[in-house]
């Protein structure tokens, strides 16, 4: 394929020709009683299987290596009320200032954050709202607005005690932020469900919800056939639910994400005898922005000060410029890691994964089933094509739940 035509068509893709009847009842609204009884549909080798999770590994092949995204969704609801009794939800996005999740979560006495904000229309500039935990101690968290921006607003947070850090004053005033379209109160359930079970560093507003379907049973028949794992971290942003509203493709934003890799899985996905498996499009994404930033360590694109980042449509641009090899472009940041005398790679990612994507790193995809005219239905489109709606169409069929809290998928990259 010519490349230089390739381009446009990517970028004229119409959001359209991705629609599909989602009906309400196969909307998964909470989850299954057990996290791997969830159905599991196969697709490889153009045939479809059915199955559960629990069965994953008799799918998979001893080299197999599955990355999982071990991100942690904080509590980021948190209600709030004005001196005069009105009621404002705050829901966080991600720390103000590009200030790492950690420092930000690690913070006492004040934290600065973006936020979305309902009812922000009765909340005056300089004007402090509350919001006080439950308990025999009670704390008292206190909200300004800051400044507004076209997407979001910065919110600062204050409280006493001072000892106690951010991510302790969450976890008591706010609540696990289900996805949109699940229009009912989290429950204690959620707290445990809406998470994987391998959650670790905290900072996600939303689960990588391939992962929910995995327990220790399941992690034991992989022990048992010798299937690596590991663990990277992508901290997931509310845009993972932002609909794509333009007509094409090209006219969406694509949310940025933070995200964290070792030195040693970037190590370990040198390895050609193993098939990357990326357990959920979180990891994919992931996986995929580090062979692109290991192309612009190759080509010196990198600020050697910055934390490292892939945009939108920055792989389409370095295609055109330089054809760099998987083990060139990994080499390279580990090269860049051991000069650095780090044992960790930072950066962001707005990657946007497209039909005509060419998987760089990635062999195949452990997922949910996704909305219609979604940028993670067109990841789906990238790895099995046109065949998409025949696998949607059996999903629905047969009964798959959808979405969040829904059934999931194994599907090879061909």
């Amino acid at each position: 394929m010519d490349r230089g035509k390739s381009i446009p068509l990517i970028l004229e893709i119409k959001m359209e020709e991705y629609n599909y009847s989602l009906p309400l009842e196969s909307i998964a609204m909470a989850p299954s009683a057990n996290r791997d009884e969830s159905k599991l549909l196969i697709y490889q080798n153009q045939l479809i299987k059915e199955d559960q999770y629990k069965n994953i590994s008799h799918y998979l092949n001893s080299n197999a290596h599955l990355v999982f995204n071990n991100t942690k969704v904080i509590a980021a609801r948190m209600l709030f009320k004005k001196i005069t009794g009105g009621e404002i939800e705050v829901f966080l996005l991600e720390p103000a200032n590009s200030m790492p999740h950690e420092q930000a979560l690690q913070a006492n006495s004040t934290s600065n954050w973006k936020c979305l904000i309902g009812g922000v229309k009765k909340w005056k500039n300089n004007e402090p709202i509350y919001c006080t935990t439950a308990g025999n101690d009670p704390i008292t968290i206190s909200a300004l607005l800051k400044k507004k921006y076209d997407d979001y607003y910065e919110v600062e947070f204050a409280w006493k005690p001072a000892s106690l850090d951010f991510s302790s004053i969450i976890s008591l005033a706010g609540k696990i932020p289900l996805p949109p379209y699940i229009k009912r109160e989290a429950t204690s359930d959620d707290s445990l469900r809406y998470q994987t079970a391998y959650a670790k560093t905290e900072g996600s507003v939303a689960a990588p919800t391939a992962g929910l379907h995995f327990t220790p049973h399941i992690f034991n028949s992989l022990n048992k056939k010798n299937i690596a794992q590991s663990f990277l971290t992508l901290h997931v942003g509310a845009g993972t639910f932002k609909p794509v509203s333009s007509e094409t493709i090209a006219e969406h934003t694509m949310h940025e994400e933070y995200f964290e890799v070792s030195k040693k899985i970037i190590e370990d996905l040198l390895d050609n005898d193993k098939m990357i498996i990326a357990v959920g499009t979180t990891s994919l994404r992931t996986l995929e922005s580090l062979y692109w930033i290991g192309v612009k360590q190759v080509l010196q694109l990198n600020n050697e000060n910055e934390i490292q980042h892939v945009n939108q449509w920055e792989n389409i641009t370095l295609q055109t410029k330089s054809s760099v090899s998987k083990y060139d472009a990994l080499k390279a940041l580990i090269d860049m890691m051991e000069n650095k005398n780090i044992e960790s790679i930072t950066g962001t990612t707005g990657i946007c994964i497209t039909p005509g994507y060419q998987f760089k790193i990635a062999q195949g995809l452990i997922t949910n089933f996704h909305q219609p005219q979604s940028t993670l239905l067109l990841i789906i489109a990238a790895i099995v094509g046109k065949k998409w709606k025949e696998l949607y169409a059996y999903a629905l069929q047969h009964e798959f739940r959808f979405l969040s809290y829904g059934d999931g998928s194994l599907l090879f990259i061909e």
